[in-house]
């Protein structure tokens, strides 16, 4: 059976009342607002993660989640009391074998900033928070703006580049060997690229060890 690795937008109303979320590897990321999450505040720019069934209540009307998650099928979950949309589904082919970890977090780019050509030990959605970013693998470029959302498998090398007039900043959640915990899963390509200084900084929102395996 297929795994895929999904992203939704869920904008929830004033009367959402409490939401019953299933047992997931997943990361529900504040983009604007605040809600209790299993009981816990959480306000904008915030994360909870975890692998049980969670209950999500909005604070006020009108908050904005990204809500990242592993399943073993492609069907929809929409959250109730809102609008949820799919933003990205990926199929997961490259999940590391044996245990795994659920790593989320924020990478952050000054102006002109950029990550020289990489890759990760395992597959991740991003989501850009702020700024611009150009993504370079495969031979193609594609440029995103606040809200856009990309995958990487994590062997593919890719190159990010920042918007040059203003700092930049995306949000993601990554599957990685849970070897990796506490560590940086990034690996540098080209050999003069990995004693130049790194401009990106990052954000910890979680790095948490999970039952789920690749089928």
């Amino acid at each position: 059976m297929p795994v895929f690795l999904r992203l939704y937008e869920d904008i929830l109303s004033g009367d959402a009342g409490e939401i019953r979320l299933p047992a997931l590897p997943r990361m529900i990321f504040m983009v604007h607002g605040s809600a209790a999450i299993g009981g816990q505040a959480f306000a904008d720019g915030a994360a909870w993660a975890g692998e049980g069934a969670v209950t999500l209540a909005p604070a006020q009307p009108g908050v904005t989640v990204w809500r990242f998650e592993v399943a073993e099928d492609g069907a929809a979950a929409g959250a109730v009391g809102g609008v949820s949309r799919l933003k990205l589904s990926a199929t997961l082919e490259t999940l590391p074998e044996g245990d795994l970890l659920l790593r989320g977090d924020s990478v952050a780019f000054p102006p002109g900033g950029c990550a020289y050509l990489h890759r990760h030990q395992g597959p991740g959605i991003r989501c850009l928070i702020e700024g611009g970013i150009r993504i370079d693998t495969h031979g193609r470029s594609t440029s995103y703006g606040p809200g856009g959302a990309w995958f990487e498998s994590g062997p593919d090398a890719v190159f990010a580049q920042g918007a040059a007039d203003r700092p930049s900043r995306f949000v993601r959640m990554m599957i990685l060997p849970r070897g990796l915990v506490g560590k940086s899963s990034i690996q540098y390509l080209n050999e003069e690229d990995k004693a130049k200084p790194k401009s990106q900084s990052y954000k910890i929102f979680a790095d948490i060890p999970i039952a789920f395996r690749a089928p």
